[in-house]
């Protein structure tokens, strides 16, 4: 029980700084750390993450730095496709489940890396190029064109499948893909990731478990923890610089999808 308070606190913390990495280091540690089956791991993973990142998001709203129509909308597209991913896992074997999961993280984590070295700190220097979203110069607000709308679009979809089919919250996917799309800065990035991982992950967990998915005592304990880590993220994250925060989990992710393989095919 100490081992699963310590690794949502983790979880918690991690997610709550960063905006990702939550649901994705959520279901290593609870499968490798625990020795928790995918399907155990899934739901709790899910709760936990789901509902750590309503409490960030909560503070992002209060502190004005979340997107909340491009939230809602990836979120809507995000839940609308979580259901196609549970049925994908449950045709996939959990060894191909668990080689997609650990190709995903160096995926995300490869193109984390790429922009945090091509940018300066915390976003700036980026807001010269053109992408498929910007803000606007008048109203500091997103100009919503058909472009920026299929953008967000897209990167709901698929984060709500990777949900479904591998039970992370998909903010691994949003923040990397909002850096990589938007000009949106760091910090707001961030606020908003947590916003769509909520609904979409909380969505997802309400489909497990009334599919019968059930949680354990450790289970809620590490739910628990993860909701106070993320408090204690959410604290400290407006004093550290946002590119050094996205560097720091992006080698993280790499470390433990490297761990991952190794493990699934020893």
């Amino acid at each position: 029980m100490l081992l699963g308070t310590f690794f949502g606190l983790a979880i918690g913390l991690v997610l709550g700084l960063t905006g990702a990495g939550g649901g994705i280091l959520a279901v290593p540690a609870l499968v490798i750390g625990l020795g928790w089956s995918l399907p155990q791991a899934t739901p709790v993973a899910l709760l936990a993450v789901g509902l750590a990142a309503a409490l960030g998001a909560v503070d992002g709203l209060r502190k004005r730095l979340v997107r909340w129509r491009a939230a809602l909308l990836m979120a809507t597209l995000g839940v609308l496709f979580s259901p196609l991913g549970v049925h994908v896992a449950h045709v996939l074997p959990q060894r191909t489940l668990m080689t997609l999961f650990a190709i995903a993280m160096l995926t995300a984590s490869a193109r984390l890396l790429l922009q945090g070295r091509a940018a300066s700190d915390d976003g700036a220097g980026e807001q010269v190029l053109e992408k498929n979203c910007m803000l606007s110069p008048q109203t500091g607000r997103l100009h919503w064109t058909r472009r920026c709308a299929m953008t967000l679009a897209g990167i709901g979809s698929v984060s709500g499948l990777l949900t479904g089919m591998l039970g992370v919250g998909g903010g691994f996917l949003i923040v990397p893909a909002f850096r990589q799309w938007t000009d949106i800065r760091m910090h707001s990035v961030v606020a908003t990731s947590l916003l769509v991982v909520a609904l979409v992950s909380i969505g997802a967990a309400v489909s497990a478990l009334g599919s019968g998915a059930q949680i354990s005592h450790t289970g809620m304990l590490f739910i628990v923890a993860s909701m106070a880590g993320m408090i204690g993220g959410r604290t400290a994250a407006p004093r550290l610089p946002g590119r050094q925060l996205q560097v720091g989990f992006a080698l993280l992710s790499v470390g433990v999808a490297l761990y991952l393989l190794a493990h699934n095919w020893r």
